[in-house]
């Protein structure tokens, strides 16, 4: 069970702070504005071969209840540039992580 509040998650996305406004758009639905925080980081992805590799893994948290029919294949643009949802983790606490494929 979450300790905070739904208010509290939606503070702790203010666009004034750490979040940023995104256009999710579930598949066949419609569009709607959602805040969250966007990550894009470089991790080491083992390829085989003993080279090391490294990737962009960009990825979005936001509340559960913003994208509550979040699935495979969603689409949201962040900063103008289109992703397309891969992983959908619902963390239990109420918030959500979106692993994200540049479409």
């Amino acid at each position: 069970m979450a300790v905070e509040t739904a208010d509290d998650r939606a503070y702790m996305l203010n666009i004034d702070d750490w979040g940023v406004a995104a256009t999710y758009t579930p598949a066949g639905g419609s569009p709607s504005t959602v805040n969250g925080i966007f990550d894009n980081d470089i991790v080491e992805v083992d390829a085989g071969g003993g080279v090391p590799m490294a990737v962009r893994q960009p990825r979005f948290v936001c509340r559960e209840a913003d994208i509550s029919s979040a699935a495979d294949g969603d689409a949201i643009t962040i900063s103008a540039v289109n992703y397309t949802g891969r992983v959908v983790d619902r963390d239990g606490t109420g918030m959500t992580t979106l692993t994200l494929e540049r479409a």
